[in-house]
């Protein structure tokens, strides 16, 4: 490869869900071929929970299980020969922290990814769309506005159609027309309210929005975190 450097070994904490897992594995070996030619592809190790187990979990609220579970994949990814860590999901990211602390692994944000792509397309505020837990929480509004990023989130009821609409259909791969259009729907509206862009905050929207598919900046997220695990692995 370029300089006979060694690409730094991904750990990817995945499985949450599959869809989104299979999107990023694409993705990385797709931009590694792209930047190196020849027949090279990702340096990654991928852990793939059991999704059944982390949804049952999220909705019953119970997040310090979760958080174990994460930081113990976390540290057998470290003791496989990961470098760095990809948590393959939006929503997990709020056990980030964590994951450093424990492994002392860097865990590469995917919200820092989808900021810095925001500010290159010179966009000051967005529509962050995603899980109930993330379009609700903090931990991925603080990374965008220590940006100087304003984030808006759609009203509750709107929140609940996007919530449902990936755990009851995308996360099983199943994508609709009419979901399609709720969701189109639901960012217009928030775009005459002076959303710039939409930050598709799961990892499984990109499976039902597209570039084009409305009139204001789209950010994939799954798409932006991916190419920036692979420029840190191979130092580019």
């Amino acid at each position: 490869m370029k300089g006979g450097r060694k690409m730094k070994k991904i750990g990817i904490l995945g499985g949450m869900s599959w869809e989104s897992s299979l999107e990023y594995y694409r993705i990385m070996n797709e931009t590694v071929k792209e930047t190196l030619g020849g027949t090279h592809s990702a340096n990654c190790l991928l852990y793939s929970f059991d999704f059944e187990a982390v949804e049952r979990l999220q909705h019953e609220d119970r997040w310090e299980e979760l958080t174990a579970l994460m930081v113990e994949e976390g540290k057998n990814l470290q003791a496989a020969g990961a470098e760095f860590i990809v948590i393959a999901t939006n929503t997990m990211h709020l056990m980030a922290p964590d994951i450093e602390k424990a492994t002392g692994l860097d865990v590469l944000h995917i919200a820092d990814a989808a900021g810095d792509e925001i500010l290159a397309r010179d966009v000051s505020k967005v529509l962050l769309l995603g899980t109930k837990f993330t379009m609700e929480g903090d931990f991925y509004r603080d990374r965008l506005e220590a940006k100087g990023i304003e984030v808006l989130i759609p009203e509750e009821k709107d929140r609940q159609i996007i919530h449902d609409i990936i755990y009851g259909e995308l996360i099983l791969g199943d994508i609709k027309e009419t979901s399609r259009q709720a969701y189109v729907s639901i960012i217009e509206k928030m775009a005459t309210q002076g959303a710039q862009g939409v930050v598709l905050g799961c990892t499984e929207i990109p499976l039902l929005i597209r570039d084009g598919d409305v009139s204001i900046e789209v950010f994939d997220t799954t798409t932006l975190h991916a190419k920036a695990a692979v420029k840190v692995s191979i130092g580019n």
